[in-house]
């Protein structure tokens, strides 16, 4: 089905810095185009799927919804706001960051690694449901070597501090380095890896997610990048 707009509604949803406001004042200058031709009329009806609009000359793609694979770094917290702290938004670049995105589920303000950015609430509904199951991979460095008898207490399903039980999960040693080893989750509570060694007595030193379900944070980006996914990526790999 068609996704029939008002012009000004549909370059104010694909660019944060112009409001309708702006988009109006831009149509009576004569800066927007819709197939090539001026239009002043910012209550235009626009095909958003087909047709091609432009300002001041340079096309924007439409896309309903959008996500983005961000390399967190340590010190920016999983939020739309905070007075403190730099956001995961702050660090966007301003071709990519459009209203309504939010983190799709949360990591540590010291922890690094894979948040995905979105303005789709049912993907995020779905990666955040417990029912769903979805996985998330992390790289951990501890204090203290890695134990045999951390596989199996994973596996288990452990009672961590305040009464929690965690659901089984997977531990697997590195190889390289007897300090640290990959978790994967299948839930997120609250500080949860760190609370799974503290019961062991050890303690995490680096904590990195690496993967949400099937998506593999892409090994280019240093910390604080970002990149686009595709839709199709999204829903064959969430």
């Amino acid at each position: 089905m068609a996704e029939i707009m008002r012009l000004d509604k549909f370059i104010a949803s694909q660019r944060t810095d112009l409001s309708r406001k702006d988009v109006k004042e831009l149509c009576k200058k004569g800066r927007i185009s819709v197939n090539g031709n001026i239009t002043k009329q910012s209550d235009h009806k626009i095909n958003a799927e087909k047709d091609i609009v432009s300002v001041d000359g340079v096309e924007i793609s439409y896309n309903k919804y959008i996500y983005i694979m961000l390399n967190k770094p340590q010190g920016v917290v999983c939020s739309t706001r905070d007075g403190a702290s730099p956001t995961v938004l702050s660090l966007l670049p301003p071709e990519l960051n459009r209203k309504g995105l939010f983190p799709a589920g949360r990591l540590d303000k010291d922890t690094e690694g894979f948040v995905l950015i979105t303005d789709d609430g049912e993907l995020a509904h779905r990666i955040l449901s417990p029912k769903n199951h979805v996985d998330k991979k992390y790289y951990v460095e501890l204090l203290k070597p890695v134990e045999e008898s951390y596989v199996e207490a994973f596996s288990s399903g452990m009672e961590i501090d305040g009464g929690d039980v965690c659901k089984p999960a997977q531990l697997i040693p590195c190889d390289d380095n007897p300090n640290a080893c990959h978790v994967i989750l299948h839930e997120g509570m609250f500080h949860q890896i760190k609370r799974m060694f503290e019961k062991l007595n050890n303690k995490v030193t680096y904590l990195k997610r690496i993967s949400i379900g099937g998506l593999v944070l892409d090994d280019s980006l240093k910390p604080g990048e970002c990149l686009v996914i595709l839709h199709k990526d999204v829903e064959k790999y969430l």
